[in-house]
């Protein structure tokens, strides 16, 4: 039993405008199948994808706070004139640059039209055959423990652990990585971004779900209602929605 990422999801006020924008930084195509935007591959609104991780932008009334997100994307970037054009394109899209602490870095911080930061990475051989994805980075506390959590819900594969940073990847090696980076804060705000986990053909999504809780994942409210999917947090309280099977 496991579970595979159906797409990442980002909250915001206007869920067309953000997903357009990332649609535009991905060179992907922007779908709006209902209130919320999904962003994917050009070819048809195809989820969950056999190769990548979409983005669900979906409306909330709130703004984002000024605190930092603890989930964010990674782009990949193919050599540095390759970097140096993607932060020009995406600052021209209406990406604004981010300080979050970083100092001198090969990487950019970007923020998009709605606050959300995430990074255009230097190229990384590591990262050569992810697509513009690189990694969903996740801030914790404990990159051991999430890397045990998130391995066990999904059956990723480990591949670096230390008391700094855990890194896991699709055991068919495609994909952008799961990467958890030991922050010394705590999780404060509810998360801005976050996943959306998808069982399998075959699988019980309850039994997923009491699965994810006997891992140590606790039940959240967040006014949803009578849904169809269960929201859930991880032992550090991200959040995260178990979808089920259409």
């Amino acid at each position: 039993m496991a579970l595979r990422p159906a797409h990442v999801i980002i909250k915001a006020l206007a869920p067309a405008a953000v997903g357009r924008f990332w649609a535009e930084a991905l060179d992907w195509q922007a779908y709006s199948p209902g209130v919320t935007t999904y962003v994917g591959p050009a070819g048809g609104l195809v989820w969950p994808h056999p190769v990548v991780v979409g983005i669900d932008v979906v409306p909330v009334p709130e703004a984002k706070t000024t605190k930092k997100n603890r989930v964010h994307l990674d782009l990949a970037t193919r050599s540095e004139a390759h970097q140096a054009e993607l932060v020009a394109r995406l600052k021209a899209l209406g990406a604004t640059p981010a300080d979050v602490g970083q100092g001198e870095v090969p990487w950019t911080v970007l923020a998009d039209p709605e606050g959300n930061e995430f990074c255009v990475l230097e190229p990384r051989e590591i990262h050569r055959d992810t697509g513009q994805i690189a990694a969903v980075v996740v801030d914790c506390l404990d990159p051991r423990a999430m890397a045990r959590f998130w391995g066990e819900a999904m059956d990723w594969t480990l591949h670096e652990v230390t008391d700094e940073r855990a890194v896991l990847r699709s055991a068919k090696d495609v994909g952008p990585y799961f990467t958890f980076l030991r922050t010394p804060d705590a999780k404060v705000v509810p998360d801005r971004v976050h996943l959306d986990l998808l069982p399998y053909p075959g699988d019980d999504k309850e039994a997923e779900v009491a699965r994810l809780r006997a891992l140590g994942a606790t039940d959240l409210d967040v006014g949803q209602g009578d849904v169809p999917w269960t929201c859930l947090m991880d032992p550090e309280g991200h959040e995260f929605c178990v979808l089920a099977l259409s």
